[in-house]
């Protein structure tokens, strides 16, 4: 069973693709399965950052009150 990729990883595989892409590095069916992936990635990508911004935004709810200001 595969391990699940750390955004970390995605992102690093994600870089690798683009710099090839753009190098020239591939033919055109090479360059159309790397670029099927690349946006593959993006979308793991989007999906991990939507779920940290909603347990960063959740974490910061909960802790509201210890830090309002006393006027």
């Amino acid at each position: 069973m595969d391990k699940k990729k750390t955004i970390e990883e995605n992102m690093k595989e994600l870089e690798t693709i683009i710099t090839s892409l753009e190098n020239g590095e591939f033919g055109l069916d090479e360059s159309i399965e790397a670029y099927t992936k690349a946006m593959k990635l993006v979308k793991e990508c989007d999906s991990s950052l939507k779920k940290v911004e909603e347990r960063v935004s959740k974490i910061v709810k909960e802790t509201e009150e210890d830090f309002k200001l006393e006027g």
